[in-house]
């Protein structure tokens, strides 16, 4: 293994980062890359920037705890489903009004746990349910964010929804298919999702810094000592302040701090290992999660025909993928919006975790090209090995 070029192509990867920080397209990143020969690892980190730039300047470190937004979908409410598929207590096939009876509503009852997973449901991809409660709020001057009957409002909601297209017909991404799973996966095994998702995935892959936040836990805005641990995000204007140590996610703060779609924080470092373990899984050098019920979920489900998800997780688009141009078809990952990614490359055992603030102090809406770059670099990288 030629150690000493790849080292000097993965300092590309430094660079790359460090001149978006110029730019001001992020304020910081982490990054965490493998990739194994036999039993050998090659391991990359890369840690630029700053956590915080807005109320004050924290500069990023390799423990930084990020908002990981729609990994949140991956890393809690997949992984737990995988688990009830595994035992029996959930199927694929299921529909979703098996375990939410309000949910099969106006048309809903065809609707299955596997479209739900897929994005193919027909529900609607989102709705600003923060704002309805807002208003709300004015209206009556009783507080509603953040409490338990925020939760039951955007289930009530969603559970009184009509489909805009039938299920199968269309993959839509979207939250409110992730905010019903989340739902169902409290039905079935009668705990929160956190509590839940601590015993049976976090605690034993050993995610020491992996958990949700919820909300009315202590003071509304963490103490500095505390919030100075997470990577800020944006300057929210409803809320009138940086968020920062609290969930950015609009509806998931509004339901609490704990939902299905997001809601969930951690290091670059645990959402490798996290990868890490499903590669193995995958390879059979790990029993954490069972092999076939892995195989299974990281197969393109074609709900529809040129859908190119899989069961929870994304797999490249040829030529139009966030995880650059070198990752095999036989790669699975996910994005979040506020700049978090992680990719698996199960053919060429290679895991990159990119997690950044991109949204501090202002969330805009881009394509994020930083993301395919950073990753062919890495694999320009591994490559040359």
């Amino acid at each position: 293994m030629k150690r000493s070029q790849v080292q000097r192509k993965l300092g590309r990867v430094d660079r790359a980062l460090d001149k978006a920080i110029a730019n001001a397209e992020i304020p910081g990143a982490v990054v965490v890359a493998s990739r194994r020969w036999g039993d050998e690892v090659l391991e990359h980190v890369s840690v630029r920037g700053s956590a915080a730039l807005r109320p004050e300047r924290v500069p990023m470190a390799r423990e930084t705890i990020f908002d990981l937004a729609s990994l949140t979908k991956v890393m809690a409410t997949t992984a737990a489903l995988m688990h009830l598929v595994h035992e029996g207590a959930v199927s694929l096939d299921d529909p979703a009004s098996k375990h939410l009876p309000h949910f099969g509503e106006r048309g809903k009852d065809g609707v299955t746990v596997r479209h739900l997973l897929t994005h193919s449901s027909g529900l609607k991809p989102w709705r600003a349910f923060h704002e309805l409660m807002l208003e709300k709020e004015r209206k009556t001057g009783v507080r509603l964010l953040g409490t338990p009957a925020a939760r039951d409002f955007v289930l009530d909601r969603i559970h009184r929804s009509s489909l805009v297209h039938e299920p199968g017909e269309a993959a839509v991404y979207g939250d409110l298919d992730f905010i019903v799973l989340g739902a169902l996966v409290e039905a079935v095994v009668r705990q929160p999702l956190d509590t839940y998702c601590a015993d049976r995935i976090f605690r034993p892959l050993g995610l020491a810094h992996t958990f949700f936040v919820r909300a009315g836990e202590g003071e509304a805005v963490p103490p500095d000592a505390v919030r100075q641990r997470f990577a800020a995000t944006e300057a929210c204007p409803w809320r009138g302040r940086v968020v920062w140590g609290e969930v950015h996610d609009p509806n998931a703060s509004a339901m609490g701090g704990v939902a299905g779609h997001a809601g969930l924080f951690s290091t670059a470092d645990d959402v490798h290992r996290f990868a890490t373990a499903l590669l193995d899984c995958w390879h059979g050098r790990s029993d954490v999660f069972a092999a076939d019920t892995v195989r299974a979920f990281f197969t393109r489900q074609s709900l529809p025909k040129d859908s190119d998800w899989a069961i929870g997780w994304d797999t490249p688009t040829p030529g139009a993928s966030s995880s650059g141009r070198h990752f095999s078809e036989d790669s699975v990952g996910h994005l979040g919006f506020s700049g978090t990614s992680v990719w698996i490359d199960l053919r060429k055992q290679a895991i990159v975790v990119m997690l950044t603030n991109r949204i501090h102090p202002i969330a805009r809406r881009s394509q994020f090209k930083l993301r395919p770059l950073v990753h062919d670099l890495v694999m320009e990288a591994f490559e040359a090995a």
